[in-house]
């Protein structure tokens, strides 16, 4: 037995084993017949005289002395805590009170009493006290629980308080027997010019104690019963488990244990303290090749290797360290035996980890293709731009995956259309879109460059076929060494070893091909590798293509924008205009703008912007600014103008809100001005655009207080126009919130940084765009940006006449007279006859239909204008007169003469105009 128990040192542990005795064997246990109650079993149990039934005993009287001393001792500490915090209570709150602001002055005061009676009594019922009484200096109190009591000497030691000290005492006095704490009370100086008591019954604090008893005795009782209880069931245990165990059963155990311990597969190894093997199990045996008499020898004499040695004989807890022996990794456990009383020494556990290694390794490359892709999910796509796109997928795989990755796409890709379906006899011509790498001086074709892969190479074939193309040895690429030798040599010297190329197709098309690379100085592509880099190709082939249509779609509303944008500008002497249109990055807006020339030398100019972006956008836009330039046919204010533009956005909405088509509501800004050369004033009015910059001739920048109006859309809303003006050489600017506003900044900060950049007087307005642009134009452009500048010019003086003309007949032929001179004055030889023909028609038609002054106005331009105005305002109409109609042809021969003619309103009547092609 002592043998056993010194092999196997956990035997003694505590752990139970269950053998029935042989004759047991076959045989239930029958039920006891007349069971005992409990106490009877325990007393039974304490009277007999086995060593569990005397231990039993023993521990029973352990724990009644136990818990003995533990209740006397808890009551003793109980009754000592309790007036401790008698003591403290009371001296807290006489210290509290002594030291109270003010407490001096009371006590100088006529009357303390009547001061301090009532707060002693609210501090004495907060401080859970039974009083708290102030006294003078001869100890008479001016306060008392007791009213009775006041003015009576104080019961109880106050000398050394009078010095300065505090007093703690237990006395009889009017409550009884009582503890007391005694503190003076000092002025400034430090003389003591009272003092205060504060303090509690004996008697209090014994009741809390007594209610305490019952409830520590009742504890005591119940971990009485408790241990006792806990105590007769472990000693039951240990009679049964030691109960009829002989030499047979130990037997049987050992031999168990012994099977178990060489059957496993983790080496066992116990080690005394002077170095010697007690114990080897057959595994240890096997991992550090002990011989077949490795027990009762040092561990020194085995051969093992230092480490090893060292190792089994430290006797210090080692976890899981690794150690090599011979091809072998073992993960090395050891522990002392000795750390809970056992023999001195330790015990080893041995687990062969190399298999563990190969599978930590193997799942470490899983898990390192795994980030992979989720670096590929996160990086690859991030723009809707085909070749950033393609960079990604080159930077991600770099750096996992490649030494070297290109991207090759075909030319329909990039331009945003669709390559054709169906299958390639041969690779077309791609073009190398991105290309990353370790280094840079290698022989791959450069980004940006055309190229054609020759069918036999790998690039073709996965190209051609659709299917990936895995080349763990470029040098048994024979057909492509065959077909170009001279590039297929240029990459085997510089060193590049496997190729992988996966076709890029989205959808069924195929877009183009991505060839990963790695060079001799890593590990040649495998069969798992070809997985990773299709997985990620289909990433980014997804990717591309939605880059793709997206480009198709772009390009499709740039090119539907700019054709429904001016193609050019006007021909006029008003105004030098230069403007910019830039188109949103991600996508086209609605901005847009125009130059109108309209009858008398005036400029119309037109800057306005939809909401939303898209086709639909401009589409609308387009309509929008067609609508405007109809308008402006009709010679209209800009203040009306807006009002029917507003009209005709609300109707589109109305056809919006009908067809349930809630994406497509439009919504419109817009500012429209109206120059006149002839006079220098400008008429304005805007519907919830920006307000125009006027830059003056020397350079000073303000915005014009123009009211806002509401947008175009909103309806029922009047618009304000303003008029201006401007010095000649000014310069009017139109922009939309594009160029001011961003994300970084708002439209406030964008307008003060749009009135720096154009307070520089004697720029071109060329030069003024550029430097607008080159100001405020945003890193990343998310929205259209429309700016349009013009500097004015005044038409000279001499170069307009202006008769006043009565309202008689007899006056045509006066008038007649001095337009015929004032044309032959301007040198416009050939537009003499022309221009007394229609002067006379349109002065005789005033005369004969209107009403009071008439005014006759030659404007010398680029041509040559006529203007009659009278108050009247009824339009005169062009008609076909009959052969017998004495009239009606005068307009007639009038729109034959004139380029153009028509005419527009006034405040104060009509201007009837007729315009002549000066050649």
């Amino acid at each position: 037995m002592a043998r056993i128990s010194g092999r196997f040192p956990w035997l003694t542990s505590g752990r139970r084993f269950t053998h029935r005795r042989p004759a047991d064997h076959g045989r239930r246990a029958r039920p006891d017949s007349s069971p005992k109650p409990a106490a009877r079993r325990l007393r039974s149990l304490a009277g007999s005289r086995s060593v569990a039934g005397q231990m039993f005993l023993l521990q029973v009287l352990i724990v009644l002395l136990l818990v003995v001393a533990a209740v006397a001792t808890l009551l003793v500490q109980s009754r000592s805590d309790r007036f401790q915090s008698a003591r403290d209570r009371s001296l807290a709150a006489a210290e509290s009170f002594a030291h109270s602001p003010g407490l001096v002055q009371v006590l100088r005061s006529p009357d303390p009493s009547a001061v301090l009676q009532p707060l002693t009594e609210a501090a004495r019922k907060k401080a859970g006290v039974d009083f708290i009484v102030v006294m003078n200096r001869a100890g008479i109190r001016y306060t008392h629980p007791l009213p009775s009591r006041i003015g009576k000497r104080f019961v109880g030691t106050i000398g050394p308080s009078l010095a300065g000290h505090v007093t703690i005492e237990s006395v009889y006095g009017p409550l009884g027997h009582e503890v007391q704490a005694v503190v003076p009370v000092t002025d400034a100086k430090g003389s003591v010019v009272g003092l205060v008591s504060s303090g509690m019954r004996v008697s209090r604090v014994s009741s809390a104690i007594d209610r305490q008893l019952p409830v520590v005795l009742g504890s005591g009782a119940a971990a009485l019963a408790l241990t006792t209880a806990g105590t007769a069931l472990v000693t039951r245990r240990l009679r049964r488990q030691t109960h009829g165990l002989g030499p047979a059963e130990m037997t049987r155990m050992y031999e168990h244990h012994d099977a178990v311990l060489h059957a496993v597969r983790e080496g066992v190894l116990i080690v005394d303290a002077d170095g010697g093997v007690l114990l080897a199990n057959d595994e240890a045996r096997r991992l550090l090749g002990l011989p077949p008499d490795a027990e009762g020898r040092r561990v020194a004499d085995l051969g093992l290797a230092p480490r090893a040695t060292e190792l089994l004989t430290s006797g210090s807890t080692v976890t899981d360290e690794v150690l090599p022996v011979g091809d072998r990794l073992l993960a090395v456990n050891n522990r002392p035996t000795d750390s809970r009383g056992g023999p001195p020494g330790s015990v080893t556990t041995l687990r062969d980890s190399t298999e563990l290694l190969a599978l930590a390794g193997k799942a470490e490359a899983a898990q390192s293709r795994l980030r992979l892709l989720y670096d590929a999910s996160m990086t690859i796509g991030t723009t809707l731009d085909v070749q950033r796109t393609a960079e990604e997928l080159t930077q991600v795989a770099v750096t996992w995956f490649a030494d070297y990755v290109t991207v090759d796409l075909a030319e329909a890709v990039l331009s945003g259309e669709e390559p054709p379906a169906g299958s390639y006899s041969e690779a077309p011509e791609l073009h190398r879109v991105a290309l990353a790498g370790i280094r840079d001086d290698h022989p791959l074709y450069r980004a940006g460059e055309l190229h054609r892969y020759v069918v036999p190479s790998p690039m073709a074939t996965g190209f051609i076929t659709g299917r990936s193309v895995l080349v763990s040895d470029l040098r048994a690429a024979d057909d492509w060494r065959a077909q170009d030798t001279e590039r297929f040599q240029l990459v085997l010297n510089y060193g590049c070893q496997s190729l992988i190329t996966v076709p890029l197709q989205a959808r069924g098309v195929l877009m183009g091909v991505a060839n990963f690379w790695r060079s001799r100085e890593n590990t040649p592509f495998e069969e798992g590798d070809l997985t990773l880099a299709e997985e990620m190709a289909a990433r980014a082939a997804v990717c591309i293509d939605n880059a793709r249509r997206f480009t198709r779609e772009h390009a499709v509303a740039v090119t539907l924008q700019h054709s429904l944008l001016p193609r050019g500008l006007p021909e006029q002497n008003a105004l030098d205009i230069a403007h910019r249109y830039l188109p949103a990055k991600t996508g086209v807006g609605g901005d847009w703008f125009d130059v109108i020339p309209l009858p008398g030398a005036r400029i119309a100019l037109v800057v306005g912007d939809v909401v939303g972006h898209g086709l639909h956008a401009a589409a609308t836009m387009g309509r929008l600014r067609t609508a405007v330039q109809n308008f402006s046919t009709l010679d209209l204010p800009p203040d009306e103008l807006l009002s029917f533009l507003d009209e005709l956005v609300n109707r589109i909405d109305q056809e919006a809100i009908a067809a349930n088509d809630e994406a497509v509501v439009a919504g419109a800004t817009c500012v429209y001005a109206i120059y006149d050369p002839s006079s220098g004033r400008c008429i304005m009015a805007r519907a919830g655009h920006l307000p125009p910059a006027l830059v003056r001739p020397d350079g000073s920048v303000e915005f014009p207080d123009l009211p806002a109006g509401a947008p175009l859309g909103v309806g029922g809303l009047p618009f304000e126009a303003v008029e201006l003006h401007l010095p000649e050489s000014s310069s009017l600017v139109l922009y939309t919130d594009g160029l001011v506003e961003d994300r970084r900044q708002d439209i406030e900060t964008g307008m003060q940084e749009l009135a720096t950049a154009l307070a520089h007087p004697g720029r071109t307005p060329h030069e003024t765009c550029e430097a607008v642009l080159a100001a405020l134009l945003p890193g990343r452009q998310r929205d259209d940006i429309a700016l349009l500048v013009a500097r004015t010019h005044l038409l000279p003086p001499d170069r307009i006449a202006t008769w006043e003309i009565p309202s008689e007949p007899a006056a045509v032929a006066a008038a007649r007279a001095n337009i015929t001179e004032q044309v032959a004055r301007w040198g416009l030889e050939e537009a003499v006859f022309s221009t007394e023909l229609i002067v006379s028609e349109l002065i005789t038609n005033a005369i004969l239909y209107a009403s009071g002054p008439i005014r006759v106005r030659l404007l010398y331009d680029r041509t040559l204008i006529c203007e009659v105005s009278d108050t009247g305002s009824t339009a005169p109409h062009l008609r076909y007169a009959a052969v017998e109609d004495e009239g009606g042809r005068g307009l007639f021969l009038v729109a034959q003469l004139a380029q153009h003619w028509g005419t527009r309103y006034t405040p104060e009547g009509k201007i009837i105009w007729a315009e002549q092609t000066l050649h």
